[in-house]
């Protein structure tokens, strides 16, 4: 009865009725909430920050908070590496940079890195050197440079305002201070605080390039909180620029948007302000995010947040002439949906989305009408969005960052929606990549993008007969063969938990569907029951170069053009990894000719079994059999290893010639590089071992089979 928890910065227990108080070693700070179990009162949840953590020992120990995606990212960036990085800052926590893929099949604590700034603001990679990175929070900014991990300070103001309401401050800025970098020169920087501010040499200096742009009502500038304590900590500063922007079409051509509901812009970097404020939003608005037009310079689209007014409607204005007249967007984006962001894909006139309070909307008529564009995307406040080349990259208050990868089908929508019996997509490029074969998915890990070429398709209504795709080189030589029927193809027992197994059966229902082509070319024949310390033996991995898909139908073949780029963190010429294909091929073939001759040996002997099994043959005739049987298991014997039933059963059978073959061919998926002379040599001596035996197999199937099944067919009596 004497036990009090205190949730503050920290975490407290007193023992002794509040008099006194012992911090507890919980995880992260600023906590807001815990649990204690009634009738295990050691047993504690509790939340902060960070996220929720749990003790089983009254507060001794507690578990980790990084196995939760639960970031609260205010704004995303994307830099131009391979793979490309995503970057925020994330509430009461770092600023970050997270790759959006992993060579090992899943985005790991190795794939992400603080980048300086703090928790709330803007960070934007150099488009030069990812390795640089500005950001800022509240009024600090900065300029990181991961090749020495030093942060410099570059503010405009650098002092510390804590406790001093706006209207004392020679300058005001807000909690997430827009910062913008221009598309048309790197070395430019924007920062918004009442004025905007420019620097043209890395933050050294800053330059007023407007006035003060807000209302300025002193009324509202003063300090916030109370009566126990006072709460000013820039989050409720206001009349500031809350949202920046450039047009990525005509340089100098800037557009601001204040907390207390105006829009300006000025075409000429700032020698001349216009009020521009949309006549029909309401008073006191936020202007969340300004959007320029990637196809019209005087074009942009402002997202209006008004939810602070105990207003939760969707707000959405564009303008098509520089600000002089707008029109109000947003039917069919519910109210409580307010928005935060609106985005313009790049490559789709017209195709917009929208970052809201409660997840993704997309508009195929510039904003006319918009649907969900959810998914499986959980439901979470999406602060900002932005597209990355054919991804959609948004950054959620609670849930982290997500992407929406390949959004070709979206700018497709049009032409598919008029489709009578299928549409195939124009694909994505893909690029050729060594994906794993063993995914350790376990927490804290992030989802890769789909293993391969993303191949969509849309069927108007659920399919009555198969689908067929086709995958052709550019001498129109087939690649794969892929089908809606349920592939036959047996599978040996499951034996690594981890291990990817990649469907090669097509989907097949009303409305989208999409396949992801491993980039593989069909799979050798297989030989049932055979047993392999990895996957099954596959087809060599395409070269990069142009493919043509070609999807069929009830009768009806649709093609579109596929392209493979090769892996772009390789450089020069790719002669050398042309050469090791070739190499692949041959082995791939060797393989698939290995496996025929089993299966055949295989037959034989089952049609031999059948034989002994008859009642009345003559004894001659069945020892005759049975040579014939052990000569071809000899030569089965010698081309794979028959006692192979576990990965690690080559201990005590060893590997034949399938099995250092498959080997073989494996080592030959390491790099984009030409075979060693070693590998070259190797596979000529496997080839001609080989070779050996499928010879001999032929000859004993003309030779001693043949004869054995002419005494077959002759009458018992005249048999010796």
């Amino acid at each position: 009865m004497d036990t009090v928890y205190a949730v503050n910065t920290g975490l407290f227990r007193s023992t002794d009725g509040g008099k006194t108080f012992n911090l507890l070693p919980a995880r992260h700070g600023d906590h807001h909430g815990m649990w204690i179990d009634p009738s295990d009162p050691d047993r504690i949840i509790e939340a902060s920050d960070g996220g929720a953590s749990i003790t089983f020992d009254g507060g001794k120990t507690w578990t980790a908070q990084n196995n939760q995606p639960t970031a609260q990212f205010y704004h995303v960036a994307v830099d131009n590496r391979f793979p490309y990085y995503v970057y925020g800052a994330q509430q009461d926590n770092s600023s970050v940079a997270v790759a959006s893929f992993d060579d090992e099949g899943a985005i790991g604590p190795r794939d992400w890195y603080d980048v300086g700034g703090g928790e709330c603001g803007f960070v934007i990679p150099d488009p030069r050197d990812p390795y640089i990175v500005y950001s800022d929070s509240e009024n600090v900014i900065t300029r990181f440079d991961k090749h020495t991990e030093q942060v410099r300070v570059i503010s405009v103001w650098p002092i510390d305002a804590s406790g001093h309401p706006a209207s004392d401050l020679e300058h005001r800025f807000n909690w997430t201070s827009p910062l913008i970098m221009s598309p048309h020169n790197p070395d430019t920087l924007y920062v918004g605080m009442e004025r905007v501010f420019k620097s043209t040499n890395d933050g050294n200096s800053w330059t007023a390039v407007s006035g003060d742009l807000t209302r300025n009502d002193k009324s509202r500038q003063q300090a916030s909180g109370g009566p126990i304590t006072k709460d000013i900590t820039s989050v409720e500063y206001y009349d500031t620029i809350f949202a920046l922007a450039e047009s990525p079409l005509k340089k100098g051509l800037l557009w601001a948007g204040t907390d207390d509901g105006l829009v300006q812009v000025t075409a000429n970097g700032g020698g001349k302000w216009k009020n521009v404020t949309p006549h029909d939003m309401p008073a006191w608005s936020t202007i969340s995010m300004i959007e320029p037009s990637h196809f019209t310079a005087g074009a942009a689209y402002v997202a209006v947040d008004r939810h602070r007014l105990d207003d939760i409607r969707p707000y959405i204005y564009k303008t098509a002439d520089g600000g002089k007249t707008w029109t109000r967007l947003g039917i069919g984006i519910p109210d409580g949906a307010f928005v935060h962001a609106v985005c313009e894909d790049p490559v789709k006139r017209g195709l917009l989305y929208a970052a809201t309070e409660t997840g993704v909307f997309v508009s195929f008529d510039d904003g006319g009408h918009w649907q969900s564009l959810q998914l499986n995307l959980p439901r979470s406040p999406v602060h900002d969005l932005v597209v990355k080349g054919d991804d959609v990259v948004i950054a959620t208050h609670g849930r982290s960052f997500w992407i929406l990868d390949d959004v070709t089908s979206l700018r497709q929508v049009a032409s598919a929606s008029s489709a009578s019996i299928a549409f195939l997509y124009a694909p994505e490029k893909a690029y050729r990549l060594y994906y794993p074969d063993d995914v350790d998915a376990r927490p804290p890990v992030g989802q890769n993008p789909p293993p391969g070429a993303l191949i969509d398709y849309f069927l108007p209504s659920s399919p009555s007969g198969e689908i067929t795709i086709d995958i052709l080189d550019a001498k129109g030589k087939e690649v794969r063969h892929l089908t809606s029927k349920k592939s036959q193809k047996a599978e040996q027992p499951p034996e690594w938990p981890d291990q990817v197994h990649v469907t090669d059966t097509l989907p097949a229902q009303r409305g989208m569907n999409r396949f992801v082509w491993n980039l593989r070319y069909d799979d050798p024949v297989q030989i049932p029951g055979a047993f392999y310390a990895g996957l099954a033996p596959r087809g060599p991995i395409a070269l990069s170069g142009k493919y043509t898909i070609r999807l069929s139908y009830a009768g009806h073949t649709q093609s579109a053009v596929l392209v493979i780029a090769p892996d772009p963190r390789v450089h020069g010429p790719l002669k050398g990894l042309q050469r090791k294909f070739a190499l692949s091929m041959q082995a791939y073939h060797d393989l698939d000719a290995l496996h025929r001759a089993v299966n055949d040996i295989r037959s034989v002997k089952t049609e031999l079994a059948a034989l002994r099994k008859k009642p009345g043959e003559t004894p001659a005739l069945l020892a005759e059999n049975d040579a014939v049987v052990s000569h071809a298991a000899a030569i089965e014997g010698m081309l794979m290893q028959v006692n192979m039933k576990g990965s690690e059963a080559n201990l005590n059978f060893p590997g034949m010639l399938n099995e250092q073959i498959y080997s073989f061919a494996g080592l030959l998926e390491d790099s984009d590089t030409a075979p060693n002379a070693e590998e070259v040599t190797t596979y000529a001596s496997l080839h001609a071992r080989l070779a050996v035996q499928l010879a001999a197999w032929d000859r004993m199937k003309k030779g001693e089979l043949a004869t054995f099944r002419t005494h077959l067919r002759q009458p018992r009596n005249s048999h010796p």
